[in-house]
């Protein structure tokens, strides 16, 4: 049987990041290779991987974990001045490349938080009265990781997250989290709504 060495460090590299301290070392004996994949910082590490040759408008991460009802979610996400939107979401380790609920939530309380922000510090123009998703998304990187107690999966290939409860967890968690960190980040708030 072939194993694809890239194909298997990318997978164990990426739950190495998912599950911050744990150490996963893929070794092949024959030809003496060896790769050891720990990250203190998890997501947060994964997100600055992902962002390594892009020029940031904020130089740290921005960290958001919380659990309800028995819900665990991490979030980290960047601003880069790139124009696409680069998100990756899991639900227990699993990459649910079609996104899902968790994915829902967290768009639409950044939407939500980076307006309310920009408003109540009177950063937009009075023509333009909210930003749209897209405009709020433009150069993000972010990584959602959700772990579930009953995860339920959708899409032929499972691969889309459908628990309906964890799109208002994750709205909640984001909402509370994100609007405290601009408030104290003001100059971060500031660079992300001047990139949107």
């Amino acid at each position: 049987m072939e194993f694809s060495w890239d194909i298997l460090a990318n997978r164990l590299r990426e739950l190495a990041f998912l599950n911050k301290g744990v150490e996963i070392i893929l070794s092949q004996e024959e030809t003496q290779r060896e790769e050891i994949f720990k990250y203190e910082g998890g997501i947060s590490e994964f997100v600055k991987h992902l962002n390594a040759n892009k020029t940031l408008i904020h130089p740290d991460v921005i960290y958001i974990e919380g659990e309800k009802d028995g819900t665990g979610i991490e979030i980290a996400m960047q601003y880069s001045d790139a124009y696409n939107e680069n998100v990756f979401t899991f639900a227990n380790n699993i990459n649910t490349k079609e996104g899902g609920t968790h994915l829902s939530g967290y768009r639409s309380a950044l939407t939500r938080v980076v307006n309310a922000y920009a408003k109540s510090n009177k950063l937009l123009k009075e023509a333009k009265s909210s930003m749209s998703g897209e405009d709020v998304r433009e150069g993000l990187t972010a990584v959602i990781s959700v772990k579930i107690p009953d995860p339920q999966f959708e899409g032929q290939t499972k691969t889309k997250l459908g628990n309906s409860e964890v799109q208002g967890l994750v709205e909640s968690i984001v909402n509370e989290e994100l609007g405290t960190f601009f408030e104290e980040n003001p100059k971060t708030a500031r660079g992300v709504i001047e990139k949107a």
